[in-house]
């Protein structure tokens, strides 16, 4: 007897594509990097992360406490 076939499903399909793009998208990242670091550029991505703001566990000073109105 020979085996049954199953149809793929959709799901799956798109599953596989979105973790190809996701591989796809990391290359070109990995590639664009090595090539920024050839020629002496900034890497693309690094100037983000240096302007993230700060975390504080402090709020802010100029933020008015809620008034409870009853």
């Amino acid at each position: 007897m020979g085996s049954k076939k199953r149809q793929q499903t959709i799901n799956k399909r798109n599953r596989e594509r979105a973790v190809e793009e996701k591989r796809t998208l990391k290359r070109q990242r990995k590639q664009e990097k090595r090539e920024a670091a050839r020629s002496g550029d900034p890497i693309p991505g690094d100037a983000i992360l240096d302007e993230a703001p700060s975390t504080s566990a402090e709020p802010p000073t100029d933020v008015e406490p809620p008034t409870d109105v009853d």
